[in-house]
């Protein structure tokens, strides 16, 4: 039997971003290095090692997102502990709304995703370093 899958990406980001605050580039160009900020980098390790990496951002894989964020959880990171803003990315744009969504619903907060990702952060002449 063929699948029918009836929501698709496209719509289940757009339906995130209706709940989240959405940042850009240049917003996040401003806040980059605030004590009371934490970027959260969701791309796989792969992407980092080929990209890059924005100086200072807290690496989390998105399979990991929500095991990490959980204190309850055998995987919770203290990161997520502190009283802090909580900046989620990616490559383009479209996991850190899913991200930073479930973030939100799991009562993470303040949580906000930047729009383009790690793309336009480069793009715009954001900081990267090598791995």
């Amino acid at each position: 039997m063929t699948q029918n899958i009836t929501i698709g990406i496209k719509t289940l980001c757009e339906e995130a971003e209706k709940e989240i605050e959405t940042v850009s580039v240049d917003d996040v160009k401003a806040i980059h290095g605030d004590d009371d900020v934490v970027l959260i980098d969701i791309r796989d390790i792969r992407e980092l090692k080929r990209d890059g990496k924005v100086p200072g951002a807290f690496h989390c894989p998105r399979g990991m997102v929500e095991f990490w964020i959980d204190p309850a959880s055998p995987y919770h990171k203290e990161v997520f502990a502190q009283d802090k803003k909580f900046v989620f990315f990616c490559a383009g744009g479209m996991r850190s709304a899913l991200a930073a969504q479930s973030a939100h619903r799991m009562g993470l907060k303040p949580v906000c995703h930047m729009a383009g990702g790690f793309k336009v952060w480069k793009e715009c002449g954001g900081a990267v370093e090598e791995l």
